[in-house]
């Protein structure tokens, strides 16, 4: 009997742990990536461009990883859906949205607005039945919630400020809480994570490159030329791949935690995501704080440790989520 227990304990542990190392290290890419396209502006690379190539170089990446793995993606009508849906929103459309604001109101900020989902997700979890109400698990989600509404509050009330790309910039979280609940619902059967993540991608990298083709947009990259270590090359070239290699592993993170997790904790990468972006935009490219940051950050902080515990509990007390 004590054997069983043993076992069932360590199921359990596993059974949390996995998907909370998946949200910490998917965060934490999704804080770096972040600051990452900002840099890529003052070098000359546009949005579209740099998020096209940088797609288009993870997508190779993880084609050759489910290669490797015999998992490639699946080529069936669902399958072909999820990845055109999943991509538009969760990948093109929200990134796009993030990428082009950050230069008007700064990688801090967006960061901090990729906090925003859990309510939606959560919200959109219970109407639809994929999550039971958990008392735990709502207050770190209106924590969350109410640590990102701070600095956008304060945003909006700071001087020479862009209402319209702050407006822009929270339609992103939007799409991302959309996308959480899609790829939940639609998840083609017994496709693995690896072989789902690649699929995506290539959807994503299609829809960016049509976007690239369209009057006032490009997909050129600016041959930013720089030694770095004694070692001549291009800038640009060198930043794209480091985003591709980030993106790789952001988005595999994503599809493990969306399999392990379930859309609710999935949402808290953004959370996550802002305790990592904001510092790095702070100290080391430059951006004065955002006001309220520290209340807003504590918050976030709140509530990821909440809905982790709530989802600690749930997975102890037998409850199972979709």
């Amino acid at each position: 009997m004590s054997g069983v227990t043993k076992t069932e304990r360590l199921q359990h542990r596993r059974s949390w742990l996995i998907p909370c190392l998946c949200l910490l290290a998917g965060g934490m890419l999704l804080g770096v990536t972040t600051n990452l396209a900002k840099y890529a502006g003052t070098i000359g690379l546009t949005p579209v461009a740099f998020l096209f190539w940088s797609i288009s170089g993870a997508a190779l990446i993880l084609l050759l990883v489910a290669l490797l793995r015999s998992e490639l993606p699946p080529l069936t009508a669902r399958s072909f859906e999820y990845y055109i849906v999943a991509a538009l929103v969760s990948v093109a459309g929200a990134n796009l949205i993030f990428f082009s604001a950050i230069p008007q109101v700064g990688a801090g900020f967006v960061a901090m607005t990729i906090a925003l989902p859990p309510l939606l997700t959560y919200l959109g979890a219970l109407a639809l039945r994929i999550e039971s109400f958990q008392p735990l698990r709502a207050f770190g989600v209106a924590a969350a919630l109410l640590g990102a509404g701070v600095l956008a509050a304060h945003k909006f009330a700071a001087p020479n400020v862009s209402v319209v790309w702050v407006l822009i910039a929270l339609c992103g979280p939007v799409l991302l809480a959309i996308g959480n609940i899609y790829r939940t619902l639609r998840w083609p059967p017994n496709a693995s994570p690896s072989a789902l993540a690649p699929g995506m991608l290539i959807a994503a990298a299609v829809q960016l490159g049509l976007v690239g083709m369209l009057p006032n947009f490009s997909l050129a990259v600016p041959l930013v030329s720089a030694s770095i270590g004694g070692i001549f090359g291009s800038l640009s070239v060198g930043l794209i791949v480091l985003q591709a290699v980030l993106f790789a592993g952001q988005f595999l993170l994503l599809f493990l935690l969306q399999k392990t997790g379930g859309p609710v904790l999935l949402s808290l990468l953004g959370a996550v995501g802002a305790v990592v972006g904001v510092p790095i935009a702070v100290f080391i490219q430059g951006e004065a704080p955002p006001e309220g940051l520290i209340l807003g950050a504590s918050l976030i902080a709140i509530g990821v440790i909440s809905v982790t515990l709530g989802g600690v509990r749930m997975l102890q007390g037998g409850e199972k989520s979709a």
